[in-house]
């Protein structure tokens, strides 16, 4: 279509792989902070509006602003500027490009998408094509271990906003995402007795034995059909063989596909008891995050895309997943469609890549979804 703005491939190439060089573990407060302050500049330079907001225990959150903002509830982007991978992991996994494959710690897990959404609003302010709506970019500093620190200041601007565009990374090969799991951790902690193991076994009361029942149950919870899953992460106890172990404890993930059913999970797991009616059995915890369902007002939004998609040169199918993001905290707001980010495999891996043909379509594709949401 004549007047198409289209992103430059190369010019897409060598920013990514600049964020890519920029090592962000998320605890990492000092080198997260490195990259927030890359992305402000960037985004200053480019007649972009910055403001900082705080995150405790992390490396400041950033909003960027189109500069025609019209004090009325506009497009809200989410990305997250922080990885999994330590401040070191580019010596085991230096970034590489093999033919299609841009190699690199946090390139797909969303250093890619995150990137793509900047360029793409970049691009609009360079060609002064103002947007009907407002537009804002959240890139928030924890999102890998929870987004705590943000979630408040999410749901926030989520109030403020009519739409929400989320740039992790598609699924299934240039998937949306429609629908997210809910999820949940829950800490079991257990007290038993300690005895002899040799002299005096039947004094103790085994913690460890207790745990190892109760993950049994917990574990026979999941039903992958639902997505519902119910996963024994870590399991800890004892101090040496000898000793009946009198402290115990296990972690568990607990996915869900609605709310209630994340709610009857967390009153199952509240509600146990031990069998050894002499070993004490703690819960702690609850939902993380609500569930991302698919509502009308989501397949409306996502048909906008897909249509954008296609004047692009690209179907956009759409799927579901288990795994959860900050698009789990808009949804429950406002309309929202999540994995617009980069194409690409190996998330959270030292085989975590991008595919370099996926840069400028799916930056075209936020250029005009942003052009067509009224």
């Amino acid at each position: 279509m004549p007047g198409d703005l289209q992103p430059n491939p190369e010019a897409l190439l060598r920013g990514a792989t600049a964020w890519i060089r920029q090592e962000t573990p998320t605890g990492d407060v000092d080198a997260v902070g490195r990259l927030v302050a890359l992305v402000e500049r960037q985004s200053q330079e480019a007649g972009l509006v910055t403001d900082r907001f705080v995150c405790v225990g992390h490396a400041d959150g950033l909003r960027v602003r189109a500069p025609w903002r019209r004090g009325r509830p506009g497009i809200l982007i989410l990305a997250h500027l922080d990885t999994v991978h330590a401040v070191g992991s580019l010596v085991e996994q230096p970034i590489r490009v093999d033919g299609d494959r841009l190699y690199g710690p946090g390139s797909y897990d969303m250093k890619g998408g995150a990137f793509i959404a900047l360029q793409a609003l970049q691009t609009l302010v360079g060609a002064g094509a103002a947007t009907a709506l407002p537009v804002t970019i959240l890139f928030v500093p924890d999102e890998e271990t929870g987004s705590l620190s943000s979630r408040t200041v999410t749901e926030t601007e989520a109030r403020q906003h009519k739409y929400a565009l989320v740039v992790e990374p598609c699924r299934d090969g240039g998937a949306v995402v429609t629908q997210r799991s809910g999820s949940a951790r829950f800490k079991l902690r257990f007290n038993g007795k300690a005895a002899h193991a040799g002299i005096d076994h039947a004094a103790g009361r085994s913690a460890i034995a207790e745990m190892a029942r109760q993950i049994l149950r917990v574990e026979a919870m999941t039903e992958s059909t639902r997505r519902l899953t119910l996963n024994v992460g870590t399991a800890r106890g004892g101090t040496r063989a000898n000793i009946v172990p009198d402290r115990a404890e296990i972690e568990v993930d607990a996915r869900f596909p609605d709310q209630a059913t994340g709610e009857a999970i967390v009153n199952y797991l509240q509600r146990l008891r031990p069998d050894d009616p002499d070993v004490e059995l703690a819960v702690d915890g609850g939902i993380s995050r609500p569930a991302f369902q698919r509502t009308e007002d989501v397949a409306r939004l996502y048909e906008i895309a897909r249509a954008a998609a296609a004047d692009v040169g690209f179907d956009l199918p759409e799927t579901a997943t288990g795994g959860a993001s900050d698009a789990n905290l808009t949804a429950p707001i406002i309309p929202t469609l999540d994995g617009l980010g980069v194409d690409g495999g190996g998330a959270h891996t030292m085989t975590e890549h991008l595919l370099i043909s996926s840069l400028a379509p799916r930056c075209a594709l936020l250029i005009k979804l942003m052009q067509r949401l009224v």
